[in-house]
Formats: C-alpha cells, structure tokens, sequence
C-alpha cells in the first residue's frame, strides 16, 4: 500500500488554486505596479558593480506565492512583507542594514510602516527593496568626500592617527596614503590629509534564483517556497503580461 503523504497532497492543493490563473485578469493585476517598481531600482542600481537588471517577472512570481488573487491580503500587503511577526521592513526601513543604499531616493521618504502595511503600491516597493538589499553584498570602504582641498594639521603631544583622523573628518587610511613616511608621530611634525570617511557601500551582488529567494526573502519558513516559485514561474511564461503605458 502506498504511504500517504500529507506534503504532497498539501502542495497540490495549492497548485490547484492556480487553475484559472493564466486566463483570469485578476492574476495580472499588479503588472503595471510592479513593472513600474522594478524599473525604479534597476535604473537607481545599475551603476552598482555586478549589478544584473531584476526581472519584474521575478515579483510577478513572488506576488502569486506570496498572496495570489485569492488571498485577503492581495489588495493590501501582496508581498506579506509588514505583516504581524515578519522582521524584514524594520530592517529595510531601520538605516542600518543597507536599505538606504537600495532605496532609489524618492522611496526613503514614501515608504513607512503605515504605507506598506496599507498600500499595494508601497508593499510591493518595500518587498523588492528587501530582496534587493538581502542579495547586495555590502562593505565598508574609505570614501573621499567632495571637498578634494590638501589640508594640514599639526601634530601634538598624544596623538595618534586614530585620533587626528577623528578631530579633522578624514580616515586613517588618507592620512597613512598622504603621509607614507608617518610611521612613527612626533610632537610638531606636520602631515596632510584631505577630507573623507568610512561609509558602508554595494560592494557586489548574490545571484538570484528560486532558491536564493526562498532562503533570503521568505527566511526559509516554507520549505516548498522555492519549488512554489517554480511553478508559478511555468505558469507566467505562458501568460500574456498587461500593456502598460509608458
């Protein structure tokens, strides 16, 4: 007798509520929204090393996963980022994960708790800023500031790199490159620095693939969300996508 398995008959049930997907225009309601979206960050990205263009197909999969046509949550918070217990818009929101560096500008002030938990448009921004800033990798790098002027300081008795860069807005690292011979600070020696500091940056991309997004954007809490994306991605590629205006 075959072993019943619970899994299996879970995971067709839910196929099952893609039936009418490919024909009914609810599925494709977001299209415009999320092209538009995605069109955001790639142009705000791009200059990014190793950037590669997301897919707004890529959303479009994640949305159905996500939400779907079906769910309650489909015209509020169709990519469940916001939802009660999930982490993730704190941590696209709380300036120190490296969502400012993902965010296109107009979207650090648009997007805030209260918008993402009610508005479509901003939940389906905040869910492809999350997955954006969970695939960047990020590291911290010594960045010239504008101001490219040589200054001077004076060095005094207890010095030390560490601190003159700390009084004069440069970093260690300008002052060691600028003063090659500084090895050894004396009282009265003169040295030259510009200004510059420490910043985190985008320093290169994790390649993106169901897998990737079923660890780093659903958090590995469901264990068929890559094989969910899968099929809902056969399923897009034989459906007509919305005209959009442009």
């Amino acid at each position: 007798m075959a072993r019943h398995n619970p899994s299996a008959d879970a995971f067709k049930k839910w196929q099952d509520g893609f039936a009418d997907a490919p024909t009914d225009p609810k599925w494709q309601k977001w299209d415009c929204e999320i092209q538009l979206a995605v069109g955001e960050y790639n142009r705000h990205l791009a200059a990014t090393p190793g950037y590669l263009p997301l897919d707004w197909l890529t959303i479009k999969g994640m949305i159905w996963v996500e939400s779907g046509a079906a769910h309650s949550e489909w015209n509020r918070r169709v990519m469940q980022i916001g939802v009660e217990g999930d982490p993730g818009l704190a941590s696209l929101l709380s300036g120190s994960e490296g969502g400012e560096l993902i965010m296109p500008p107009n979207l650090k002030s648009r997007l805030t708790v209260g918008s993402v938990r009610t508005i479509p448009a901003d939940n389906i921004r905040a869910g492809i800023g999350f997955l954006l800033m969970r695939h960047a990798r990020f590291e911290f790098r010594n960045t010239p500031s504008a101001d490219r002027q040589t200054y001077t300081v004076p060095v005094k008795p207890g010095d030390s790199l560490n601190k003159i860069a700390r009084n004069n807005g440069t970093t260690v690292e300008t002052l060691k490159r600028l003063n090659p011979g500084a090895t050894v600070l004396r009282p009265g020696q003169t040295l030259s620095y510009e200004k510059a500091s420490i910043q985190k940056t985008i320093a290169g991309w994790k390649s993106m693939n169901s897998i990737s997004i079923a660890d780093l954007y659903n958090g590995g809490g469901d264990a068929t969300y890559a094989r969910k994306l899968d099929f809902v991605a056969g399923l897009i590629r034989n459906t007509g996508a919305v005209a959009c205006a442009q």
